[in-house]
């Protein structure tokens, strides 16, 4: 990065975190470390289980299997420096730190969407189109989705983040934030980049609200042709099927939309931390709970692997 010689110009940034006195700092660092390895064990479970059960080597499994190593990615991508930075006096990141960290973050959280968006087709597939399901939802076809869905999501902010990590950022370099977050970032611009502004606004509203109407779409599908199905037996087996990818849609989705569906002021930085800190943590460490407890063929296997 080209470095202005100018005295108000910044080397690194400082991310405030949760400001808070020490023996405050020191509580957080003992609550994330655990909840931090509370995800890493609940994913990881997942995506043995699916490794060792032969039973579990279905699309429907392979692509939760994918999501579980995605969510230990993504919780990676923020939990770490965040736990250092509750032991720093400093709390300073670098410029490439930071940058590094925005691109992950952002393209993993887009490459959840698309994650999320195959899981509603599978269970579309299986559920609307049952006959053809065997035919269609191919192991090929399979690796091919979730290779999409990793290549989609990391090409996504690539263009974006080499443009801002080309500019120049002056004064304060406080980020009033446990993240780099494009909005504090680009407000410490030395020249306000508007079209910037506006292009990190699309892509992320891009893979939030349109895969978002995507998936809603397949569970209306889904839900209209459950209503239809004969037997209360089958409604049951379809409803705990779709549950479970339900409920992590709604908790990730829920807590997205309300980041960046709303405009954001310094006021609200506290309410921006919370949110960002709902989908981004603690969504990743409940849905191992919600897949095990709401389906009866990975609970099984979980506890068959936790027995060996």
């Amino acid at each position: 990065m080209k470095i202005p010689n100018n005295s108000s110009t910044i080397t690194g940034f400082i991310l405030l975190g949760f400001p808070c006195p020490r023996e405050g700092q020191i509580l957080l660092f003992v609550l994330f470390s655990i909840v931090y390895l509370l995800t890493l064990v609940g994913n990881g479970s997942i995506i043995c289980a699916v490794r060792w059960d032969q039973r579990l080597h279905t699309p429907m499994y392979i692509l939760l299997a994918n999501f579980s190593f995605l969510e230990i990615c993504y919780v990676t991508s923020t939990v770490p420096n965040m736990l250092a930075n509750f032991l720093s006096d400093t709390k300073v990141i670098s410029f490439s730190g930071c940058f590094l960290q925005f691109y992950f973050f952002f393209s993993l959280g887009s490459t959840e969407c698309f994650f999320l968006t195959i899981m509603a087709f599978d269970r579309y597939l299986a559920i609307c189109r049952p006959l053809h399901y065997p035919t269609w939802m191919t192991g090929h076809l399979c690796t091919n989705l979730v290779v999409s869905c990793w290549a989609l999501g990391f090409l996504w902010f690539l263009i974006p983040i080499i443009i801002v990590s080309q500019m120049s950022f002056c004064g304060s370099r406080i980020i009033n934030h446990f993240l780099c977050d494009p909005g504090p970032l680009l407000a410490l611009a030395c020249k306000k980049a508007p079209v910037v502004e506006l292009v990190f606004s699309t892509l992320n509203a891009v893979p939030v609200i349109i895969l978002f109407l995507l998936i809603m779409g397949s569970y209306a599908l889904v839900l209209r042709a459950v209503l239809k199905a004969p037997s209360s037996a089958g409604r049951r087996k379809a409803f705990s099927t779709c549950g479970s990818h339900l409920a992590v849609v709604s908790l990730f989705y829920g807590s997205v939309l309300v980041m960046y569906g709303s405009s954001v002021t310094e006021q609200e930085a506290g309410t921006q931390k919370i949110v960002t800190l709902f989908y981004s943590v603690v969504t990743p460490l409940m849905n191992p709970v919600i897949y095990s407890l709401r389906n009866k063929d990975m609970k099984k296997a979980l506890q068959t692997f936790l027995r060996i």
